[in-house]
């Protein structure tokens, strides 16, 4: 089978490939309240119809799985391989200088809610099978296009669709980077809480998502005057800025910090931890000033491994711990909080989980901890290398697996990997305003899949 003949027809699908996409981006599929038929949202609901009824025009065989993902397959019998894309988005947000929901095309860019996580890589995978389908290329197996609706919002759309249907055992999904990820850390989402009576400490608020580090925080403290919490504060070897404001009954005090994924906390500087550690040296009333010592020993500002709380470690797999002190909150005598934990292969949520729960307790909060397994899959195993080995002769660039302390879509699915389509280099503006795909890339990347489905399937020469 020459497959120069195949990219080359993908070459000449890419008006077709432009238009599909840009229906697609049309869509405002971001989770909505459940409707009937449509469980994450009318909208969503539709765009899975459009791009379900998009791929029964080229030609493949389409099921719709209650509205809750949708099957796309070339071939007969039970496939080989699946392929796992999301029609769902995260809300437009702000700062647009185009159309979020209508796909918008300059300089070879082509921008939308989307474009890029993860409709542009859906339609790149339909117009891979299109491609092999119009060229009568001779696959031994199936494969099939597994078209999600509720990624973004914990991936209700897959547990639904076990219910009903089996992945591959040969997986993939094209919504993270290449060249591939074969490993994923664990995850631990623990939260804590404390009755913390206070005559001096009013309020308490750091950060609004758990898997961020927070950039803002802001305290309001009774008793104690805004010279000497300045004097406190010129003593603090931190990066993040504060300012104070005095009331009559009160200082405000204001944390600016620099947010950073909850994977990657080093990047960022912890405004919650800033604030504190100064609250800390103030010496409140108790039992503010004991729970606030506590959280200060357990996580002190700057530390990103969760050394001070009993539970780094590392491998040389997938590297090293981090916790990132994400949430905190006091009004009404009670303290909460919740911090993002991702954990290398080497670790389990039970371990970490008793550990981290002990240290919490023992300083005086009521522990909650859930979480996930890591996920990793051989670097050596057939699949990982058929997936590189595509990759590769598309790209011309060598292709090894990599780890990454986030989870993709794949995460729990035996032998799934993520694989493409953001490349080093390129910010695509994911979940921020103005996202777009190359059009360049969207070719390649059907190029690749292409490539890999030959590859992973097999041809009857």
């Amino acid at each position: 089978m020459n497959m120069t003949e195949i990219f080359e027809y993908i070459d000449s699908l890419e008006q077709e490939m432009v238009k599909t996409l840009g229906e697609l981006i049309s869509f405002p599929s971001y989770r909505r309240p459940p409707e009937p038929g449509a469980p994450f949202g009318m909208p969503a609901r539709k765009c899975l119809d459009r791009a379900l009824e998009i791929c029964r025009s080229i030609g493949l065989k389409t099921k719709n799985i209650d509205g809750y993902a949708g099957l796309a397959q070339l071939g007969d019998g039970e496939p080989e391989l699946g392929i796992l894309a999301h029609l769902d988005v995260v809300p437009e947000g702000d700062g647009w200088t185009r159309e979020p929901y209508s796909a918008t095309v300059e300089d070879g860019l082509l921008y939308g809610r989307g474009a890029m996580d993860d409709k542009g890589p859906a339609v790149s995978v339909m117009y891979a099978l299109k491609a092999l389908k119009d060229m009568k290329a001779p696959l031994k197996k199936p494969v099939e296009l597994i078209l999600g609706t509720d990624e973004e919002c914990g991936s209700g759309d897959l547990e639904y669709f076990k219910t009903k249907e089996k992945f591959p055992e040969k997986l993939f999904t094209p919504d993270a980077s290449y060249p591939l990820i074969n490993i994923e850390k664990g995850r631990i989402m623990a939260g804590f809480s404390a009755d913390c009576p206070s005559e001096m400490l009013l309020e308490l608020h750091g950060g609004r998502t758990v898997n961020a580090v927070p950039a803002r925080a802001s305290a309001k403290v009774k008793g104690v005057n805004a010279e000497v919490i300045a004097d406190v504060i010129k003593g603090m070897d931190v990066n993040a800025e504060f300012s104070l404001s005095e009331n009559s009954d009160y200082v405000e005090i204001l944390a600016s910090g620099k947010s950073a994924h909850a994977s990657t906390p080093e990047f960022g500087e912890n405004a919650l931890t800033a604030t504190l550690m100064l609250l800390n040296k103030i010496n409140l009333d108790e039992p503010a000033n004991r729970l606030i010592s506590g959280l200060c020993r357990l996580f002190p500002h700057g530390e990103t491994d969760g050394r001070s709380a009993g539970i780094a470690q590392r491998d040389d797999v997938s590297g090293a711990l981090t916790l990132a002190l994400s949430i905190a909150d006091f009004s009404d005598g009670r303290i909460t909080g919740a911090m993002d934990i991702r954990f290398p292969v080497c670790g389990s949520v039970g371990g970490i989980g008793e550990s981290l729960g002990r240290a919490l307790r023992d300083s005086g909060f009521k522990p909650k901890i859930q979480g996930v397994e890591p996920h990793c899959v051989s670097s050596d195993s057939p699949f990982v290398r058929e997936l590189l080995a595509a990759y590769e002769a598309v790209t011309g660039e060598k292709g090894e697996p990599f780890a990454i302390g986030g989870g993709t879509y794949v995460h729990g699915t035996p032998g799934g990997v993520a694989f493409g389509c953001e490349v080093d280099g390129e910010d695509n503006r994911i979940h921020g305003a103005d996202e777009f795909i190359r059009i360049e890339a969207l070719k390649t990347n059907a190029k690749i899949f292409a490539e890999a489905i030959v590859r992973v399937c097999g041809v009857n020469e």
